[in-house]
């Protein structure tokens, strides 16, 4: 599936990487799974470096990312990513046991594309992130890049 878009798992539990592949897989979505276990592993994956610097040019379709990872916090890479022109435009989904309103206000006013407390039960978990795979991954209709930077078609 050269044509699709990967989505890309930031997450540092392994319980919720195995469950969030699990429910993607159950979706029967195509995309590659690209996981990323902390901050500084899923900017250098974003911005294409280090062991990441050849990988393919397409962009996410979503980032589903973590608020509280090891290295760099989730915050700090939605500001990264939503302060660079060229990335400003992946969607980014924050997938958070976070229910603190200073971490939705943050992650809003960094311009986050949703923000998503994760649910303690396994089968509301489950269906949240079969919902959000599917809504990011086909529904969704992201914007057409301009200038230099590399087409995600």
């Amino acid at each position: 599936m050269a044509d699709l878009k990967p989505i890309l798992l930031v997450e540092d539990n392994p319980n919720d990487i195995e469950l969030t592949l699990a429910a993607l897989d159950k979706s029967q979505l195509a995309n590659e799974i690209v996981i990323c276990r902390d901050g500084a592993e899923a900017l250098d994956y974003l911005f294409r470096r280090g062991r990441y610097e050849d990988r393919d040019p397409r962009d996410p379709a979503v980032v589903l990312l973590d608020l509280k990872l090891p290295k760099v916090d989730g915050l700090e890479v939605l500001a990264a990513v939503k302060g660079d022109a060229r990335m400003r435009l992946v969607p980014i989904v924050m997938l958070t046991s976070s229910r603190e309103e200073t971490d939705l206000v943050r992650s809003y006013e960094l311009g986050v594309n949703a923000f998503v407390v994760k649910p303690v039960g396994f089968k509301e978990f489950f269906e949240a992130i079969q919902d959000l795979g599917v809504f990011w991954a086909v529904l969704n209709e992201p914007p057409p890049r301009k200038g230099g930077w590399p087409s995600n078609a």
